[in-house]
């Protein structure tokens, strides 16, 4: 079956809410496909076909435990996003540092009245 180019992409698989909902639910935990459908209370395929895009883009892994497939997530491969959003973290510093330059300005304003 081919896959298609954003099955693997990152940003795309983390696109979908419920894809991200997965991510949240098994950071730090490791968990099967009827834990997850009990935690989601999604019906089974759509959590495996959630599972399976996550897993295509390298952000879930899975390992076998007897009949059972175990998945956790692989959170190194979630640093691209944050590469990604590191280079606003200036952009936001200096709004941060304007907008607090301003309510100074005005609870000087107001001291001085």
């Amino acid at each position: 079956m081919p896959k298609t180019a954003n099955t693997y992409d990152t940003f795309t698989a983390i696109a979908e809410p419920k894809r991200r909902q997965l991510i949240e639910v098994l950071i730090g935990n490791e968990m099967n496909v009827g834990e997850l459908v009990e935690t989601t209370q999604w019906n089974q395929p759509v959590v495996s076909k959630h599972l399976g895009v996550l897993k295509a883009a390298g952000l879930v892994s899975e390992r076998r435990e007897g009949r059972q497939r175990i998945y956790r997530v692989n959170a190194q491969e979630l640093q691209p996003i944050q590469l990604w959003i590191k280079q606003f973290e200036k952009y936001w510093n200096q709004q941060f540092d304007q907008l607090d330059a301003y309510l100074n300005q005005l609870q000087n304003k107001g001291d001085n009245q």
